[in-house]
C-alpha cells in the first residue's frame, strides 16, 4: 500500500513537472506577451518574466516593443515642377499596443512599410525641387504625419522619419551645376564693379586734396619712386616738371653775376 501511494506521488510530481514546463513561458524584458485562448484574445498584456498558459489551449504571441528602424526603398517620381527624382527615406516607429498591433493588422512592419513608400510617392508630387533639396525638416514633418494617421489604428506609433538621399538625372545635375557657376560669375562682377565704385570716388577725394595742395603731388611722385626703385629689374623714368625745365633755361640765358629773373 505504501508502496502504491509512493508510485502515484511521484507520478503526480511528474506529471506537475511536465505541466508546469508546458506552461511556462518567458516573456524577455523589451517584449510584451498576448494571450489567445481558443482563438479569443486572453485578459491584459503579459508583463516581462514568467508567465503561465494553459497548454493546448492558450497560445501565446510575443510582440517586439523596441524602436525599429526600417529603410524605405527608392521612389521614382516627377515633382510639381516637372523634375524626374528618386528619393529614399527611413522611418522609425515602435509598437505601443500589442494587442492592436496582433489582432487589428496582419503584419504590421509590411503595412508600415508599404504605407511608407506610398506616403513617400505622395510627398514627391507635392513637393518642388528646391524643396526636396533645402527644406527637408518640414517634407519630414509632412511624410511622418501621412504615415502616423493610420498607424495609430494599428498599435503602432511613428518616431520619426527622413529623408535620406533625392538623386537628380545627369542632365538636372549638370543644369544646375551651369546655373550655380553663372551666379556665381554674376556676385563676382558686382562686387568688382563695386570695388571700382569704391575706388574711384577715393581717387577722386585724393585727386581734389592734391589740387588744393600742390605740394602733396610731389611728395606722392617722391613715394612712388622709392617704391619702384627698390625693384632691381625695373628701369625709372622721373619726370620733370616743366617749371624747373625753364627755370635752368633761363639761369643759361642770363649773363655771369645775374640771378635769373
Amino acid at each position: 500500500m505504501l508502496q502504491e501511494l509512493v508510485t502515484l506521488a511521484v507520478a503526480a510530481g511528474a506529471a506537475g513537472a511536465v505541466y508546469a514546463a508546458a506552461a511556462a513561458r518567458v516573456v524577455k524584458q523589451y517584449e510584451r506577451g498576448v494571450v489567445f485562448r481558443l482563438g479569443r484574445l486572453r485578459g491584459a498584456v503579459r508583463p516581462p518574466g514568467l508567465t503561465l498558459i494553459v497548454p493546448g489551449v492558450d497560445r501565446l504571441r510575443r510582440v517586439n516593443m523596441q524602436i525599429v528602424t526600417m529603410p524605405i526603398p527608392a521612389q521614382e517620381g516627377i515633382t510639381r515642377d516637372n523634375v524626374t527624382v528618386r528619393v529614399d527615406a527611413v522611418v522609425y516607429f515602435k509598437v505601443v499596443d500589442p494587442a492592436a498591433a496582433v489582432v487589428n493588422v496582419e503584419d504590421y512592419r509590411f503595412a508600415v512599410s508599404q504605407m511608407a513608400q506610398t506616403s513617400l510617392r505622395s510627398i514627391i508630387g507635392k513637393s518642388d525641387l528646391d524643396d526636396l533639396l533645402s527644406n527637408r525638416e518640414k517634407l519630414n514633418q509632412g511624410l511622418e504625419l501621412m504615415i502616423d494617421s493610420p498607424a495609430i489604428g494599428w498599435g503602432v506609433q511613428i518616431d520619426r522619419v527622413e529623408i535620406k538621399d533625392v538623386s537628380l538625372p545627369e542632365s538636372m545635375k549638370r543644369s544646375m551645376a551651369r546655373q550655380a557657376e553663372a551666379d556665381r560669375e554674376r556676385r563676382a562682377r558686382i562686387i568688382n564693379a563695386d570695388a571700382e565704385l569704391q575706388a574711384s570716388k577715393k581717387l577722386a577725394e585724393a585727386a581734389q586734396q592734391m589740387a588744393d595742395t600742390p605740394s602733396a603731388l610731389q611728395l606722392r611722385l617722391l613715394q612712388t619712386v622709392v617704391a619702384v626703385a627698390a625693384e632691381k629689374n625695373s628701369t625709372l623714368v622721373l619726370p620733370f616738371p616743366v617749371e624747373l625745365l625753364r627755370f635752368l633755361e633761363r639761369a643759361q640765358q642770363t649773363p655771369p653775376g645775374q640771378l635769373p629773373g
